[in-house]
């Protein structure tokens, strides 16, 4: 099952040109699932919708949540399509498996204090806040995902145009503009960057041993920032993206636009933050009107 496996993330790697977080999380869920086989001394060429069931069942009671084991169905089955197209194996009862249906958790949105306060705890008198302060700007305003961020060289910010490209999946390009502020703070550290760069490498932000910086990197600059500026909210490296995304809507931006700055496949993608949104609107009426709120 090995080789057939490596013969799926190839694949996916070279023909759907995938991102290389997706290719992991693919191989984790696949590996994961030829483990349970092998608990459960099951052939692979014998899973049937039962089998998805009891693993269903093993993935919820491990603890995994309901988007995360939807996720991995669909690695499973998308997995079983390839080898049947492929006359790698006879199984087809699995293809046309519904996915379990979640309920999508609404995202952690900051207010715009909440983020200014964010915003301007990396102590810029030094080269590591001046870093990640560059860092935690653009992703504000820019509304970029992290892996995109991560993978900027440096000839993808122009800072007299005041402009990113940014390559999304399966190479699409698109060009996001650079607020004042944002301008300011990547124009710092542009300057400071040489002394982080001992390795001479491209890319645009750098960890302090020189490397690219990694997502578990920028995930702790990001809790250590939260923590710092007491901020009670559960943050993750996608809460600036949503934040941006919510206070451009609240100022008048069209769905349209969002999507295209966004890189958003789907309009129907926004719709969530209009949704969060709505429900704001509605709680402030309810406090300002009810006698008892």
């Amino acid at each position: 099952m090995n080789e057939l496996v490596d013969r799926y993330l190839q694949y996916i790697s070279e023909d759907k040109k995938l991102s290389l977080n997706t290719i992991d999380a693919y191989r984790r869920d696949i590996t994961k699932f030829k483990e349970f086989l092998s608990s459960n001394s099951m052939d692979f060429n014998k899973v049937d919708k039962i089998t998805l069931l009891n693993y269903i069942q093993t993935l919820s009671t491990s603890g995994r949540k309901e988007s995360s084991i939807a996720r991995s169905i669909i690695c499973i089955r998308n997995f079983y399509k390839f080898l049947y197209k492929n006359g790698l194996t006879d199984m087809v009862t699995i293809i046309d498996y519904d996915i379990p249906k979640y309920k999508r958790n609404t995202p952690e949105i900051l207010t715009v204090e909440e983020v200014n306060k964010l915003l301007c705890t990396p102590d810029i008198n030094t080269c590591k806040g001046i870093r990640d302060k560059a860092m935690l700007e653009m992703m504000y305003a820019s509304g970029i995902k992290i892996s995109e961020m991560l993978n900027l060289k440096v000839e993808d910010v122009d800072l007299n145009f005041n402009y990113l490209r940014c390559k999304g999946l399966k190479g699409l390009e698109r060009i996001i503009p650079l607020g004042n502020y944002c301008i300011t703070w990547m124009k710092s550290y542009t300057e400071i960057r040489d002394r982080f760069n001992v390795l001479r490498t491209d890319f645009l932000f750098l960890n302090n041993k020189g490397d690219k910086m990694t997502r578990q990197g920028f995930w702790k600059i990001i809790k250590y920032y939260a923590k710092k500026a007491d901020i009670q909210k559960d943050i993750n490296l996608y809460t600036l993206r949503h934040s941006i995304a919510v206070h451009l809507i609240e100022n008048g931006a069209d769905i349209r636009s969002l999507k295209e700055l966004l890189g958003y496949k789907d309009i129907s993608a926004v719709q969530v933050y209009i949704d969060i949104i709505h429900k704001n609107k509605l709680m402030d009426v309810y406090k300002s009107t009810h006698p008892r709120a």
